[in-house]
């Protein structure tokens, strides 16, 4: 199996987890190939160079699997990497909360094991798309959690006018404004207090962030739905972060969201899914005064 190793800058103490990674998969026989920078990290940080068939360095690489080594961030970035390629990503976290990295480094050697006897499943995840009458300076004007129009450091809110299939919704006067896809509802959206979707939801959340009115609440559309909204801004620009990676706008433009026309593919193994992750990372069912 030829699988690439993306990974994050931030690896702190997981030297031992790393490690165990590549030697587990050499010992399965794997081909594996790793993202340039994060190799030249291995080295540079920790004066160890695995050793992997060469580095990934373009936008094309011909992979069986793509694994993702960090958090969730890590995880965003290696779907860029990824792109429409639909190479599976498995994620295994070395962050924090995880949500799509949600393989535990103690998990390593099973979770391996069982991907090379095909023990596994895959979901596909949407992705939403992100077009204006000036281009994003980003590559890839996607997001596989959400789309945020925000405003910038200033006091002022912004005022985001909304369409749903060209039939006016709102105006949201608010600090800004979240398009969420199912997986992103457990990421930005769930901070601001949108609704948590389950995967297989064909749905897409619209969750204002601190809106001047009150009565003013997260919702749920169809994703087949074209968003198109309006921005206007009192400091005469604002800020669109799609999965965090963000450009300025000046106040005026107008953009349109919608459904992708490809997915991401996440491998699942059979021990995990998606109610596991829920009671895991946020507790679900636990009365934290039995602790």
């Amino acid at each position: 199996m030829k699988i690439g190793i993306f990974g994050s800058d931030y690896q702190a103490g997981k030297q031992k987890s790393i490690k165990n990674l590549f030697d587990k998969l050499q010992a399965l026989g794997a081909e594996v190939w790793v993202e340039k920078n994060f190799r030249n990290y291995l080295s540079r940080q920790f004066a160890y160079t695995p050793s992997v068939s060469g580095s990934i360095e373009s936008d094309i690489f011909p992979l069986e699997m793509a694994i993702s080594l960090g958090g969730d961030g890590t995880f965003l970035k290696t779907a860029v990497w990824v792109g429409r390629q639909g190479i599976p990503i498995l994620g295994i976290n070395t962050g924090r909360l995880g949500f799509l990295a949600d393989v535990r480094t103690d998990e390593i050697e099973t979770t391996l094991a069982e991907i090379f006897r095909r023990e596994y499943s895959l979901e596909e995840r949407t992705l939403l798309e992100m077009s204006a009458s000036l281009p994003f300076r980003g590559k890839f004007n996607f997001a596989l959690n959400e789309i945020a129009v925000l405003k910038r450091d200033t006091s002022a809110m912004i005022s985001i006018q909304t369409y749903l299939n060209d039939e006016f919704l709102a105006n949201y006067l608010s600090d800004g404004l979240l398009v969420a896809t199912p997986t992103g509802s457990t990421a930005y959206s769930m901070s601001v207090g949108g609704p948590i979707i389950i995967p297989q939801a064909n749905n897409f959340v619209l969750s204002p962030v601190a809106p001047h009115s009150l009565n003013v609440r997260p919702l749920v559309i169809p994703e087949d739905y074209k968003i198109r909204l309006k921005v206007q801004s009192r400091d005469s620009n604002f800020l669109v972060a799609l999965d965090g990676r963000s450009d300025i706008y000046p106040s005026g433009v107008e953009f349109i969201i919608r459904k992708a026309d490809f997915t991401v593919k996440i491998v699942k193994p059979y021990h995990r899914n998606f109610y596991d992750t829920l009671r895991e990372k946020l507790l679900w069912g636990t009365d934290m005064r039995e602790q």
